[in-house]
């Protein structure tokens, strides 16, 4: 299309760095460089030593050059004298002035990393910086208050600013306020009514009453927060590991730890000294066939745990006394044999060094992991270790990150390079601080934050040399949408949602008026009458068929047994669950199907001698129809006697057993979980149901254009540009095109009083302001007199376009 092509590339490449426009070879800094510049460059320009002025002790000095000028040109190795330099014959000339040459190889390297704009591992010097991050919590003195700005984080900036002279940052007005917040905390745009709701309130403090109504939000916060935390902890309902079972999710402990706001020394401490439902995280992936010595599932959970929790890079010391900051190679693999359920030989380089690595905690200071524990209780010790209120590090990490999300910028930056000095180490230590001070809510944090004038500040512009010689403050950065605000922001304006997502969560929060009302009809049941003196480890198993006339438009059940059951539906794992008085809510609606279907529940006796077993479960089914279909368990369920197969299939029909029996005496669990169970089938089966959110479908291609990762690896900080093929695929992609298709029409169908409403409305959903006379003018152009589904598309396009809509500003 002439008008979206012209448009909205330009749109696009407006907001690239000229620097994302080149694709040279990539280098690996660390392991094919810095070898390089040590064995050809160190004994004359490391370190302190600076020959001729000129210094590659870090990225700065080796940018600024010597007594000859600039020896590195970032993106052009052509002209780089360095280049020159280590090619040159003449032995008044050539680069090092005696002993070996570079060879063409390694000649080739040096060209392909300053093409590649000389990347440099972030706090990565040969010589060691003095400066070692602090262990314990420091709460520093707070200067005064200047100009009513109380905030504690005000406080500390304005007296940084007055210290180096500079100008506060100006103030953002209600508008831009209430979008920033709106995507930053829960994710979403701010509908246009409840934008000019805001807008007209007059109450000096609506600002702080909407940050904490937001965070209030408890699905809209975990659904955003959701893709932060799968980043994170690598989590992902597909790709690598999952179909070969090498990897598990932990998206309904995860969702349900972010709805419930639990804190967060709580939930470290759960991810690390794992339950069966969080232990996917520390379990990693498991390659299939053979892997190197630095990607065993233990190496990995040293990682994982030192990278998530204490933002440092372990990975260079899984292979080698990391060249990136102090971590040696023992220390990795100690943190690994915590995890390790036997003896692990070191390897160096791949190679065993002959040393059976030692269980041990990086911090001994605050205490270590007993060696010769039980690999469950070492687990327990080092989650103790990590979430110890003597931890400065683990607090400090987690709010830096959190400043990141929302400030545009680390505190310590980047957010994994935790070894490096801060910028500012009293608003660090305050914030972490803060955080200890308020049992670990991390909703707290967000709300200190969002709460401060800085927040509130307009953003600082950024140019190419902004940072050239270190970072000072000036206000938030400005921020990319994700891949999944953008997608999520696309279903808002259109409407064009899916009914349906891949997580396996239960969404939502079931009414005061809905749970009193829910009244459950299922019956604990068993195999035999005897059901009271049930035999340890005795296993029960029951089925019930059913037929639905239309695929549900809404499913959940709730499910609980005594010791523990498994549920199948339709041939798959749906739900597990080993603690009777923690029953499961669960989510069916993309598990059933119109015609045939079935339960299939495995249950499970514990203990060590004959005790009550039963085993419960209530469906409640929403047809297309508006009536209710309810499949609960009673004595009509058969008995089978042979479980299905741990991927949930029967190689042919099994035996049936007759039917289950109802178990007479179960007072004694009706009374500790009846209510629980009401309302838990209430939330399955009833609560409202918000938009689906793009943070529970499985990634797609307009995803993985627009930066959401695989998640084979952690990724903490996703790329802040706009690359050229994701600019040509957000132009002429078919996924986008194809959404903006389907919501053009329900756009339309909208009951507009002109055709200037429609834009007016478009411009204050999407950019929290009307239009300009230039930009309304181009609307009716692109709607004509009479608006079809083509030019609103159109129209809808050249705004999500924008960089001002791809940003948070």
């Amino acid at each position: 299309m002439p008008f979206r092509f012209r448009i909205g590339l330009v749109a696009i490449l407006a907001g690239l760095s000229a620097g994302a426009l080149g694709a040279p070879a990539k280098v690996d800094f660390s392991h094919q460089i810095v070898p390089i510049l040590r064995e050809h460059c160190g004994e004359c320009h490391t370190g302190d030593k600076k020959k001729g002025s000129f210094s590659l002790n870090d990225r700065a000095s080796t940018l600024a050059g010597g007594e000859s000028g600039k020896a590195v040109l970032p993106g052009n190795a052509a002209k780089s004298p360095l280049i020159d330099a280590v090619i040159s014959k003449d032995p008044d000339k050539q680069m090092p002035p005696k002993g070996a040459r570079l060879s063409p190889e390694k000649v080739k390297l040096l060209r392909d990393w300053i093409d590649a704009g000389a990347p440099w591992e972030e706090g990565f010097a040969f010589k060691k910086p003095a400066y070692e991050p602090p262990l314990k919590p420091r709460r520093p003195v707070l200067p005064p208050v200047v100009a009513g700005r109380s905030n504690p984080i005000d406080r500390i900036l304005d007296a940084d600013l007055a210290k180096r002279k500079a100008v506060t940052p100006k103030p953002i007005d209600d508008a831009t306020f209430a979008r920033r917040v709106h995507l930053d905390l829960i994710g979403l745009l701010p509908e246009p009514e409840a934008l000019a709701k805001f807008l007209a309130d007059k109450s000096p403090d609506k600002r702080a009453q909407l940050v904490r109504s937001l965070l209030a939000n408890d699905t809209a916060y975990a659904e955003h927060w959701l893709t932060f935390w799968n980043d994170l902890l690598r989590n992902d309902y597909s790709g690598t590991g999952f179909i070969t079972g090498g990897r598990k999710q932990i998206t309904k402990w995860l969702y349900r730890a972010l709805a419930e706001n639990k804190p967060y020394d709580q939930f470290a401490r759960e991810l690390i000294a794992y339950t069966p439902e969080s232990e996917g995280f520390a379990a990693g992936i498991k390659w299939r066939g053979d892997v190197s010595a630095g990607a065993t599932t233990e190496i990995q959970f040293a990682q994982s745990v030192g990278q998530s929790f204490l933002g440092i890079n372990l990975k260079c010391a899984s292979c080698h006394d990391s060249f990136i900051d102090r971590w040696k190679l023992e220390e990795a693999y100690g943190l690994a044999a915590i995890y390790a359920s036997g003896k692990m030989e070191i390897h160096r380089c791949d190679k065993p060094v002959g040393k059976t690595a030692q269980a041990s905690w990086l911090f001994p200071e605050l205490g270590q992991v007993d060696a010769k524990a039980s690999q469950p209780e070492r687990l327990k010790q080092l989650a103790a270790l990590m979430t110890h209120p003597e931890n400065g590090r683990f607090t400090r990490t987690i709010v830096n990150r959190l400043w990141h999300r929302l400030m545009g910028r680390g505190i310590v930056h980047p957010t994994d390079a935790m070894q490096t000095e801060p910028w500012n180490h009293d608003l660090l230590d305050h914030l972490a601080s803060h955080l200890g001070d308020n049992q670990y809510d991390l909703k707290k944090t967000l709300e200190l934050i969002a709460t401060s004038a800085a927040y509130q500040s307009e953003a600082q512009v950024v140019g190419k040399d902004t940072d050239e010689h270190g970072y000072n403050y000036a206000g938030p950065r400005a921020k990319r949408l994700t891949a999944e605000q953008f997608v999520d922001a696309v279903w808002q304006i259109t409407g064009a949602a899916p009914t349906r997502f891949d997580a396996q969560v239960v969404r939502g929060k079931a009414s005061a008026e809905a749970v009193q009302a829910m009244q459950l009809t299922a019956h604990w049941i068993w195999g035999h009458a005897d059901a009271g003196n049930a035999k340890p480890g005795e296993v029960f198993v029951a089925r019930k068929k059913f037929t639905l006339k239309s695929a549900p438009v809404r499913a959940g059940a709730v499910a609980t047994a005594d010791n523990e059951f498994k549920l199948y539906v339709n041939g798959a794992l749906a739900a597990s669950g080993d603690n009777w008085e923690n029953p499961e809510a669960i989510a069916l609606e993309t598990k059933l199907k119109a015609g045939a279907n079935d339960f299939v529940l495995v249950a499970k006796n514990g203990g060590t001698a004959p005790n009550p077993a039963g085993v419960i479960f209530e469906a409640r089914i929403k047809l297309a129809d508006g009536s209710t279909e309810t499949i609960a368990t009673d004595a009509t369920w058969e008995t089978l006697k042979s479980p299905p197969d741990g991927k949930g299939k029967f190689k042919t029909d099994p035996q049936t057993g007759g039917t289950a029996v109802e178990v007479a005496n179960s007072s004694l669990w009706n009374v500790k979980v009846g209510k629980q169970l009401a309302t838990q089938l209430a939330q399955a089966a009833t609560s409202a149901q918000p938009m689906v959110r793009a943070s529970l479908l499985k990634n797609d291609f307009l995803m993985r254009a627009l930066g959401r990762p695989h998640r084979e690896q952690i990724v903490s900080v996703r790329p802040t540009e706009l690359n050229t093929l994701e600019a040509i695929d957000l132009n002429n992609g078919q996924a986008l095109a194809t959404r903006l298709e389907q919501g053009a029409s329900r756009v339309l169908a909208k009951a507009w009083p002109n055709n200037d409403a429609l834009p007016q409305w478009l411009y204050e959903f999407a950019l929290a302001r009307p239009p300009t006379s230039e930009e309304l003018t181009l609307a009716r152009e692109v709607l004509g007199e009479k608006p079809t589904g083509q030019g609103v598309q159109d129209l809808l396009w050249a705004v999500l376009m924008l960089p001002e809509f791809q940003l948070v500003r």
